[in-house]
């Protein structure tokens, strides 16, 4: 995946900096009105009606906004089906690709094989992060650069949606990520290792990354409020569970 990720590392040489100072993106967009995304997200008058902006990103073109790109990524939260914790689909595909995804070279059906597997799963999960890096990885390969182009502004974004939302230093300015693996995905992508993570209550994830020679933080914080209320919604049993009996 090296020119994958060669084109990905290109893009965000300047993410890190995101997380230390404000960027045009970050004053376009700021920390996401979760609120607002809920109502307008269901409204079908909205020009942010999640099915409309569903539609519009996956379409092979590049005609959505950065705010658009917004209510897009956060929109997911409220739609029925949304689960953060819910299995990829086709997992016997998946056992068969593991050993794919650890080779150096892969052949035209390798490639085929992920390809055919990230497609699946974003019809599941649109905002898949690792998969849509998978699909830009087989374009660039088989020589598609149009499409690698088209997906790679798709992924960018949403990424750029994730950077805007926060700085990452303290529990204030926490990122704010739809599904769990989001957290490592931004980061990895962001040319970042991340090497661990807890749960710090309320509702605050800490990945730890790998040290490295630059200015960066030990580690970057994640506010999955609204991801833990959509899933209790979903599973009131387990919320039970979750609050200590006294």
């Amino acid at each position: 995946m090296k020119k994958a990720a060669l084109t990905l590392l290109v893009f965000l040489m300047g993410t890190m900096a995101v997380f230390a100072a404000k960027t045009t993106a970050r004053s376009a967009l700021g920390r996401p009105d979760l609120a607002e995304i809920a109502k307008a997200s269901v409204d079908e008058t909205s020009k942010f009606y999640y099915p409309s902006l569903l539609k519009a990103f996956m379409a092979n073109d590049t005609s959505m906004t950065a705010e658009e790109f917004q209510y897009f990524y956060y929109g997911t939260l409220f739609q029925e089906d949304y689960d953060p914790y819910r299995e990829a689909p086709n997992q016997a595909l998946l056992q068969e690709l593991r050993p794919i995804y650890s080779k150096e070279k892969r052949t035209r059906a390798d490639r085929e094989k992920m390809l055919d597997y990230a497609l699946q799963v974003l019809e599941d999960n649109p905002v898949d992060l690792r998969q849509l890096t998978n699909r830009i990885y087989v374009y660039e390969q088989n020589r598609k650069y149009d499409l690698a182009k088209i997906w790679q502004y798709k992924l960018n974004h949403l990424l750029l949606v994730i950077a805007a939302s926060g700085t990452g230093a303290d529990p204030d300015n926490a990122f704010i990520v739809v599904y769990p693996q989001h957290e490592y995905d931004f980061l990895n992508l962001s040319g970042l290792t991340a090497s661990s993570q807890r749960f710090e209550p309320p509702y605050f994830d800490y990945i730890s990354i790998v040290p490295d020679k630059s200015k960066n933080p030990e580690g970057y914080y994640f506010n999955i409020d609204e991801l833990l209320r959509q899933y209790f919604i979903k599973h009131p049993s387990e919320m039970k569970q979750a609050v200590p009996q006294g």
